[in-house]
């Protein structure tokens, strides 16, 4: 008979351990939506507060407004040290109408890493849900909706031109040779898809999925957000017609399709052209310039938005694109 073995603790055998201890649950900070899920739903996850859309509205305003008051500092800075006349008249920065446009479209574009940020360390979501229902930006998809852009594009500057043309009245092409058109153009290149992209992401992502954390229905979030891209521009008449419209398009695109890609395509493409048909003019200063749009303009509205709209939502279900989340 083997004698007794004096008692161990833990327990050297199959129940080796505390059996009734207690292990807290580990929760991740950044907390993925459940599978399902709407795009303008995404903010609404398990541990969505009423106050966290709120409070990061708030966040990401008053950073903005610290961000572009820094900014304008540093450019004061910028033009003791490199010679840059100044005009500060409310509306421009730079005499230079190239700098001008450089630094009021790289201010717009810092806005995208302050939504995301908002939405990562108020929301405690991950960031890339304000890019689609796929936590991400779909790249693929963006690259087909961008072609679509410049169809689309290109058929509502002609149908512009042409209501131009046929009422009497010059469409304003012009061409102020190459001199002179290469540096806007390289500045409105590389600033434009950031400047787009920005306002995609705080107008369709974040308003829109703010709203959506309160409300099954995603029409009040389009609508306001629209409603305030309107009015941060300065277009008046038709203007804000097209603006607002324009809003209301990107916003359904963003619910049809599930995801930023298809109306930030639109955005780049419009922009690109808008900055581009101005700097070939030689009329950069005016580029950021908004008021009133000739009648005939609708023209070009309703060819770029019929087009755009049904050719995306047609490829879109024929690609099986995504619209919920996994």
């Amino acid at each position: 008979m083997s004698e007794p073995q004096p008692y161990q603790w833990p327990y050297p055998g199959p129940y080796q351990g505390a059996p009734y201890a207690w292990q807290p649950v580990q929760v991740p900070w950044a907390v993925r939506p459940l599978p399902g899920i709407r795009y303008d739903r995404l903010a609404r996850t398990s541990v969505h507060r009423w106050w966290r859309p709120v409070a990061g509205t708030l966040a990401i305003v008053a950073a903005f407004l610290v961000l572009s008051i820094g900014l304008g500092l540093a450019a004061g800075l910028l033009s003791i040290v490199a010679g840059l006349p100044m005009a500060m008249d409310g509306t421009r920065i730079f005499l230079d109408p190239v700098a001008d446009l450089g630094f009021q479209l790289g201010v717009i574009a810092l806005s995208i890493p302050l939504v995301l940020g908002a939405a990562w360390a108020i929301q405690r979501r991950p960031p890339g849900t304000l890019s689609s229902v796929a936590f991400r930006l779909r790249w693929a998809w963006l690259g087909q909706c961008l072609l679509i852009a410049i169809v689309a594009v290109v058929l509502a500057q002609f149908a512009e031109a042409g209501t131009l043309l046929l009422s009497g009245e010059s469409p304003g092409f012009g061409w102020v040779g190459w001199d002179r058109f290469l540096p806007p153009l390289i500045v409105i290149l590389l600033l434009v898809p950031f400047q787009a992209a920005a306002e995609e992401y705080a107008f369709r992502g974040w308003v829109i999925q703010a709203f959506g954390a309160y409300l099954k229905s995603p029409w009040p979030g389009i609508l306001l957000g629209a409603a305030a891209f309107a009015s941060l521009h300065g277009y008046t008449d038709w203007g804000i017609a097209y603006v607002f419209g324009f809003g209301v398009l990107m916003g359904w695109l963003a619910i049809t399709t599930g995801g930023l890609e298809a109306p930030i395509a639109l955005h780049v493409m419009n922009n690109l052209g808008a900055f581009g048909i101005t700097a070939a003019s030689g009329d950069v200063g005016s580029a950021l310039n908004q008021g009133a749009l000739p009648w005939q303009s609708i023209a070009g509205t309703a060819v770029q938005f019929a087009v755009y709209g049904f050719a995306v939502v047609i490829i879109a279900r024929k690609r099986a694109i995504q619209t919920l989340s996994r």
